[in-house]
């Protein structure tokens, strides 16, 4: 992983982009040494959201377990007791 200033990137920005989709290189932009946001290959997005919606399922797979083991709250009743 290659850490980039900012402002570098920037003035450079063809070249930084060129080396992230065709080279694959993941490209950390900094900030007076504090790291800002990240520039990837959009094969390591893809995987990102395919975890993130594997991740999203094991939590709903659970809430439902939860849900059926101790049972529901009627929605009349959450929003009486929200106040809605």
């Amino acid at each position: 992983m290659t850490r980039v200033k900012a402002s570098k990137a920037r003035i450079n920005f063809a070249t930084t982009l060129n080396r992230v989709a065709y080279g694959k290189n993941r490209v950390v932009l900094h900030r007076r040494g504090k790291d800002l946001a990240a520039i990837v290959p959009m094969e390591d997005l893809e995987l990102l959201q395919k975890l993130e919606d594997r991740l999203d399922l094991e939590e709903t797979r659970a809430a439902l377990k939860e849900a059926r083991r101790k049972g529901k709250i009627p929605w009349e009743k959450i929003k009486k007791d929200l106040r809605l």
